[in-house]
């Protein structure tokens, strides 16, 4: 399973700013994070809660609050693009807004993937640390739009299974964490493949690729990256999960199987681009 648009040219890349120049990037930036952090509290306290209330069947209610979550990243991937932290390009827009009810898998190389994933999905939702569950203020609010929490595996799995009916599409990444700089992946876990065997469910593989590192795992949020990143979002062959059929062999082995099949076409999409360095410590 190849993707024969592996070869990516991104545009020259941005200047390298120090100094004084250096100064409205990092304001811009710090800004972007600002309106994202204050307008994620007001809509929860305003918009999200009308619209999961407004009358309608369940599946009606969730659209509304994904879509209007789609439009909010849509526009904070806006301000970030326009304050020069990173430029998104995407092959495949119309494939990737019109995908229902499959699970997402993506390499995690920055700090706002899964802004730039649902910004280019209005159906898309995705597993959620337990600690924002305990939020009385935004807990409707993720339940509602379809978020996960991440409690135990049998009910997990329930949740998935209910969240892949209602035709969201579910986000998850594979490495768990952000990649270190340095390396194509990190390791992958067998989660995504354990619930798109025991959910009957395709994975979408979405390659994200960038041509200089920034706001990586080792680097704090307020470090603004000093080159502009290039963002390529890039959808590949779905692996079909009846090839994975687990009921031709043990269920453990089939989700091994497909793990290292997703991590082997992920180091073979990555190795278009050299490894990246950490252009913030240069």
């Amino acid at each position: 399973m190849t993707n024969k648009n592996s070869a990516v040219e991104f545009p020259e890349p941005a200047p390298y700013l120090t100094g004084l120049a250096y100064v409205p990037r990092w304001i811009g930036g710090t800004l972007c994070y600002v309106v994202f952090g204050l307008g994620g509290l007001l809509s929860s306290l305003t918009v999200l809660p009308i619209l999961r209330l407004w009358p309608g069947t369940k599946q009606q209610r969730i659209a509304r609050v994904q879509k209007a979550v789609h439009i909010m990243f849509k526009g904070f991937v806006w301000m970030l693009s326009a304050t020069g932290v990173i430029k998104v390009s995407t092959k495949t827009l119309p494939s990737l807004s019109e995908a229902k009810g499959v699970i997402v898998v993506a390499n995690h190389p920055t700090l706002v993937d899964v802004v730039v994933l649902i910004s280019l999905m209005p159906n898309a939702g995705c597993i959620v640390k337990q600690g924002l569950w305990r939020n009385p203020f935004i807990r409707g609010v993720l339940a509602s739009a379809g978020y996960i929490p991440n409690r135990g595996a049998d009910l997990l799995l329930k949740d998935c299974q209910q969240v892949l009916a209602t035709d969201t599409n579910l986000i998850i990444f594979p490495e768990g964490t952000r990649t270190l700089v340095g390396a194509k992946t990190n390791p992958f876990a067998r989660g995504a493949a354990n619930i798109a065997l025991r959910t009957q469910t395709d994975i979408m593989p979405v390659i994200l690729r960038i041509d200089v590192a920034g706001l990586t795992k080792q680097q704090p949020w307020y470090e603004l990256p000093r080159q502009t990143i290039n963002m390529s979002v890039e959808m590949g062959a779905p692996f079909e999960y009846l090839r994975y059929d687990a009921s031709q062999n043990n269920e453990a082995k089939m989700a091994r199987v497909l793990t290292r099949e997703l991590h082997q076409y992920y180091a073979e999409q990555l190795t278009a681009l050299p490894p990246l360095r950490n252009m913030s410590k240069h």
